[in-house]
């Protein structure tokens, strides 16, 4: 895994997750796959092999870079910018 500039621009402090799943599955009665958390404002997502891949697209429309696996055992960060693990 290699450093990109996001992942020096993120907060010091991971944020607070904003819930405990993906809301936005929920609301429309999807079954999320696998989590990913914003570690720019907390938002949790699906992943891209849920239906609604909510993660991807909570990065296009705010253009927050980097998120993390919020899976239990697992750490690994992605950048969406570099499509690349950072």
């Amino acid at each position: 895994m290699s450093e990109c500039t996001h992942v020096a621009e993120l907060p010091r402090a991971e944020p607070a997750p904003l819930s405990a799943t993906c809301q936005e599955c929920l609301a429309v009665g999807s079954h999320p796959v696998q989590l990913r958390l914003c570690l720019v404002c907390g938002f949790v997502g699906c992943c891209d092999s849920s239906p609604y891949r909510h993660a991807t697209g909570h990065y296009e429309e705010t253009g927050h870079p980097v998120m993390r696996t919020f899976e239990p055992g697992y750490a690994w960060r992605w950048c969406f910018v570099h499509e690349q693990l950072v």
